[in-house]
This record gives structure tokens, sequence and C-alpha cells, in this order.
């Protein structure tokens, strides 16, 4: 490593290591020729390789010439040997740059067994990875150098490329079913012993655990509906029914609202008490009681907020590995999913960056073994259509990618029909109060649809036959008597700190 020196200081020098730039990159062209050669004489030798190898893994420009024909003889189904990789070499105007037919005949005199083939494939890979580290980290340097640059935009772009090339290495191998057999006996008889037959996480909502068998590990689980159909308050509701009743660890990120307003929500849900009352302070004496005692709820609950704003995909995987592991969260909810970016790698358009994110949730999902839970909008095309019917979200109504249906697990919309003014069913049921949760897509169960019951005033979800009266706690004093100040009712609550101090 060269060294250089520079003044920092009174009489002090500051030390700046600088990457030697005369030193040859990692390559094997030994193997190169090898790995070439025995694909020209070994009829079944790409299959072995085809997943560990691309045309740029090859240092050789030459040999990246050569194995790209290679891939586009074996796309097409046709034979690979010296004379069809000549043949197509031709057409791709490519044979006298690589060396001619004289070049690829000696390749297949380099060739001692194929028997290793595989292992020295991997090790061509490893070092294309390899050079492609020092590119990233070089393009790092030069960019930290530069004083121009926003270094939080120059640490989420290095994420993004640091996530591209990990995503090149992650290879996994076949698995023999006997284990996995074993496994999922094993599940099976841990939701046998449990009380509520579920295999997942409970949402606390009974109907819609029925369908589900709760929320499964490893699956991506996509809630979507229009604003103001109470997306925040059903994941809100089901947040304090997992943490709250069956104190589950909850990871929520909240790129939406801040900390502060999240936990105002959760305490209108919890304590029943109106939104705008708690926005302005201006509660009965009963209703300062009654907060008092419902918030004993919330203190201590395993619920962990973090709410910064256009958070990356890749910010977002770090942070949810350090809160499984720091603080054992079983499930992690995403507000929402399109306010997300994946700041560092170039898209054509919003579609391709959106397909990207719920890729890699889904690929955070199944490393974590935990279910996540991301909120998405719909388009505007369920306003445009006519009838009861039409007002009912469907999959093609998933804003901005359709790979959001492909790689969620299950897909549910939360409709209210009295939202659009439909107060009765098509049996004259009432719909007043009423939420279905349409079940659009389960890849490992049914489909169909949940009701519950909504308090808009609340902005809590609740089973349907859930008694929705709201306690109201009377103190000694008689409601309409002056409120004190600072009520003592509240000086408990207000005592043990600022809502937003709590672990939420």
């Amino acid at each position: 490593m060269a060294e250089s020196r520079a003044k920092a200081g009174a009489g002090k020098t500051k030390t700046i290591i600088v990457p030697d730039t005369g030193r040859i990159q990692p390559q094997a062209r030994e193997l190169e020729d090898a790995v070439l050669g025995a694909l020209l004489l070994e009829k079944d030798a790409y299959s072995m390789i085809s997943e560990l190898l691309k045309p740029e893994c090859f240092y050789e420009k030459s040999h990246e010439m050569i194995f790209s024909a290679i891939v586009d003889l074996a796309a097409t189904q046709r034979p690979i040997d010296m004379l069809t990789v000549v043949d197509q070499l031709k057409k791709r105007g490519e044979l006298d740059t690589v060396g001619g037919p004289l070049y690829i005949s000696q390749l297949t005199s380099k060739v001692v067994s194929t028997a290793h083939l595989e292992y020295h494939a991997r090790i061509i890979a490893q070092k294309y990875l390899a050079r492609e580290l020092i590119s990233f980290t070089a393009s790092v340097q030069g960019k930290a150098f530069d004083e121009t640059i926003d270094v939080d935009d120059l640490m989420q772009e290095a994420e993004g490329k640091l996530f591209e090339i990990s995503q090149q290495n992650v290879k996994k191998d076949v698995t023999q079913i006997n284990p996995v057999i074993k496994e999922a006996l094993s599940m099976l008889e841990k939701a046998y012993n449990r009380k509520e037959g579920l295999s997942g996480l409970s949402s606390g909502f009974t109907s819609l655990d029925k369908v589900t068998s709760g929320w499964q590990n490893s699956d991506l689980v996509i809630i979507a509906a229009r604003p103001a159909m109470g997306k925040t308050a059903f994941v809100l509701s089901m947040a304090k029914n997992m943490a709250v009743n069956h104190n589950i660890a909850i990871g929520m990120f909240s790129l939406e609202m801040s900390n502060v307003q999240l936990v105002n929500r959760l305490i209108t849900n919890v304590c029943e008490i109106p939104g705008e009352k708690i926005k302005s302070g201006r509660l009965e004496n009963y209703e300062w009681e009654q907060l008092n005692y419902k918030l004993n709820e919330l203190y201590d609950a395993p619920v962990y907020i973090d709410d910064t704003a256009n958070m990356s995909v890749f910010e977002l995987r770090t942070k949810a590995r350090r809160l499984v592991r720091e603080h054992n969260v079983k499930c992690i909810i995403i507000d929402y999913l399109q306010l997300m970016n994946a700041s560092g790698i170039t898209f054509g358009n919003r579609e391709q960056e959106v397909s990207t994110i719920s890729r890699s949730l889904k690929g955070l999902a199944k490393e974590l073994s935990i279910p996540i839970i991301a909120l998405s909008q719909l388009n505007r095309g369920v306003e445009s259509r006519q009838g009861s019917e039409g007002k009912r979200p469907q999959l093609a109504d998933l804003r901005e990618s359709g790979a959001i249906e492909q790689d969620a697990d299950i897909v549910c919309f939360i409709h209210r029909p009295e939202y659009y003014k439909i107060f009765e069913d098509e049996r004259g049921n009432s719909l007043k109060g009423v939420a279905e949760i349409i079940i659009a897509k389960h890849r490992n169960g049914a489909t169909g649809d949940v009701r519950l019951r909504f308090k808009s005033e609340f902005a809590k979800f609740m089973n349907i036959d859930e008694d929705v009266s709201v306690r109201e706690f009377t103190s000694g004093m008689n409601a309409s008597e002056p409120m004190p100040a600072i009520p003592s009712a509240g000086e408990d609550f207000l005592r043990q700190g600022n809502p937003g101090d709590v672990p939420f």
C-alpha cells in the first residue's frame, strides 16, 4: 500500500492509505482455458456449470466471447462442440477477435480431466467477485474524496451496489427430502399443541386467522387499499393484538408518519378515545382516567418503531436483521411499500424499482424466517368503476408494479362499503361499521372474504362479534366539573414520560 501524509492540526500529520494501482487483478487464466476446453469436449459439461458462470466472469475478453457463444448455443438447445462454437462466433463476427479456429482447437488440448469442472468454475466465479469488489471499493473511495457528493447518498449507493454483488454469490445447494419432512412434521405437532390450532403468528382477528392459520414465517404479506380505508389502523390494531395480547415482538417501519404520530394513533386505538381529543388534549375527567388505565397495557410492550423517511430497502434489511438479532422480533410491518426506494441501483422506470423492492422484501422474509407485512397503495381504477361490486379492489389495482402480486405470498385488500355509501349487502345485512378483508391471493391456502368491525372514531379494527361499547371510567367528580390544570388523572401517565420515549 502506498502512503501519503498531510498536515492535520498543529504540527500533526495524518496518514492516508491509498491502494496500489499497479497490482494485477484476481484471475485464473489456466482454469478459464480448462473450463472452456471441457465445455467443447464434454457433452453435459455446460449443465454442470451454467448456474455458476456468466460471460463476464471470464477475465480474458476472448474467453468471455467464447463462453457467450456457448450460452447462445445452449439457449437454443444446439450441440456444443468445437465446430458449432466456431460457427456461432463467425455469425457474431467475433471469430477473428478471439484468435480464429486455431485458438479454439488449442483450448481442447489444455483439458486434463473434466472431473473437477465444477470446482474450477467456482474458482473462476470467486475471482470475478473479487474483481467486482475491488472495482466497487475503488469507486466508493474516489467518491468519498469528492466533497461535492453527499455522504448519506454515497452510503445508500454503496449499500445498493454491495447488495447487487452479494446477490451474485447467493447459491443454495439442494436438500434431500428426509430432513425437510422431519421439519414439516415438527411444525405440524407444534400447531396441534397450540390451543388456537395456528401454525403461524396470530393476528388477533379470529376469522382471519382461520383462513391464514396465522401469519407464516418467510411469507411476504401485502395489505393494500385505497387512501382512507384504514391500512395503518388495521396494522396498528393487529400490532396491539400481537404485542400486548400475545407478547410477540413487532418491528414497525413507518415511512409516512413520525413515531409520535404513530403512537398517538395507537393510544387512540387502545384507549378508545377519539383522535381529535388526543390531538387537542381536550379530554373529560373520565377520559383521563380511561387513558391512564388503558395506557398501562402499552408500557413495556415489545413494539419497536423506526420512522426514518425515504428509507431504502437496503437500509431496511440492515435494521431488520438487527431487530431480529437484538430484540427477537418475530414480525415486521412496513407502512408503506411505495414510499421506499432502492437507491444505489439505476432503473429504467419506477416499476422496475418497485419490483426490486418487493423481491428484496420477499428475500428478507425468507432470510430472517419471519413474516413481513407491507402496506401498499392501490391505483385509482377502483374509484372509476361503477356499482357496489366494482368498488371491490382487485389484484390488477396494485399500484406501480405487477411484481408485488407475484412476489407476495398473501395479498389482502381492505374494503369498507360504507365509505362508498353502500350500507347494505345483497341479503339486506347492515354494512355500517363493517370492513371486509379480501384475501385475493393465498399461495399456500384458500382465498375468501373476512368481515371485521371498524370503529372509525378510534381507528380500530375488531372481531365482528366483539363488544364495541366503550368502557367509561367515572371519577369521584362529576364529568361536568371543570378539568383540573394538568389533570391529576393524567399525572401518572405524564410522569412516565413522553409517548415518543417508550420502546415503540
